[in-house]
């Protein structure tokens, strides 16, 4: 450990709140990207980083450096996060009815939670260092796909967290048990149910481009064909072009749009929701696009032709494989302030 970082905590220790600011702030963007893993929403992630901060403000003077202080500050998080889902005080986890009685029944139970909230680009631009450690085995890119946030909310709390600091950070077996004030044999038992459950997720989830072999979307996308992509959907949505958009959609294509705990799943299912929903006669919209858990996302807005302006509707978060859309994600307009979106944008001609 550094003398600087020696000196921070030392004075730190004394009081001096500056110096624990300068000690904690390059750790706290990669922090609450840890708790949003395991919570799967940004604004519980945000509550459990103060808290975390909080906790180790006030216990710094127990830290023994015997572990280095990132390491310390992810146990506290860690156990911050495990004692909220404990406690239930998270918002209702009770699913939404659907938004729309004209919706199709929809083709089964998603996975998606009530709780999950998408994760804004822009914050984790924000991470200075995102190389995840010997023990990973997932990709930083892959890690934080809607995919794989979705799959870790699967878990029962101590695997997420076991899973997480394993093979997202790679943490040695020992260090995750330390960490969790587990023993080892418990965190190896943990981590094996754990990666059967999200492998198969993942490999469900990816199975339209990977014919199901793979264990997840873990490949880099092509960025020019993504761009692309995202200009072809987002003309069809523009100009209000319901089979423009559906050749873009693969076979098997995915629909969802927490807090709805459901799932429509096929093109056929797609065209019917979209024909219901999104391209009803006299809806006109604007597209803004933005960035959401490593994916492209679409800010989606109505024309409110007695207002003369385009009101915020949605945010679509966009899985892509090549030059096709796999999987099409819906929030609702309570998250796009998040990611910089305004609520109305003027009428132009």
């Amino acid at each position: 450990m550094g003398m600087d970082t020696t000196d921070l905590i030392t004075r730190a220790r004394a009081g001096d709140h500056d110096a624990f600011r300068d000690l904690v702030q390059g750790h706290s963007h990669e922090l609450q990207v840890h708790c949003y893993r395991i919570l799967g929403s940004l604004q519980d992630a945000e509550d459990a980083l103060q808290e975390t901060l909080v906790s180790a403000w006030r216990s710094l003077g127990e830290f023994g450096q015997r572990s280095s202080l990132r390491t310390w500050l992810y146990q506290i998080a860690t156990n911050r996060c495990l004692s909220m889902l404990r406690a239930d005080s998270r918002r209702p986890r009770i699913a939404a009815p659907l938004p729309d009685a004209t919706l199709p029944e929809p083709t089964g139970a998603g996975d998606a939670p009530p709780w999950l909230e998408p994760y804004p680009d822009v914050l984790l631009d924000h991470l200075v260092d995102q190389r995840p450690g010997p023990e990973a085995r997932y990709e930083s890119t892959e890690a934080i796909s809607l995919a794989f946030i979705t799959a870790l909310q699967l878990l029962p709390p101590r695997q997420r967290a076991a899973l997480v600091l394993r093979d997202v950070l790679g943490y040695h077996a020992a260090e995750v048990a330390q960490m969790l004030g587990t023993t080892r044999e418990a965190v190896t038992s943990a981590l094996k149910r754990a990666r059967a459950t999200v492998d198969n997720h993942l490999a469900d989830s990816s199975s339209t481009d990977s014919g199901g072999g793979g264990r997840g979307p873990a490949r880099q996308p092509d960025a020019a064909a993504e761009h692309r992509l995202v200009a072809r959907l987002t003309d069809a949505l523009e100009r209000a072009d319901l089979d423009a958009l559906i050749e873009l959609l693969v076979n098997d294509v995915r629909l969802s749009m927490p807090p709805a705990m459901l799932e429509f799943r096929g093109i056929e299912s797609a065209r019917r929701v979209y024909a219901a929903v999104t391209f009803r006669p006299g809806y006109t919209y604007r597209v803004v696009p933005t960035r959401a858990n490593g994916q492209p996302a679409l800010g989606l807005y109505l024309r409110d032709p007695h207002a003369g302006v385009y009101r915020a509707y949605c945010l679509l978060v966009i899985t892509t494989a090549g030059d096709h859309v796999t999987a099409i994600t819906s929030f609702s307009t309570n998250v796009m302030t998040r990611f910089g979106l305004p609520r109305t944008l003027p009428e132009t001609d």
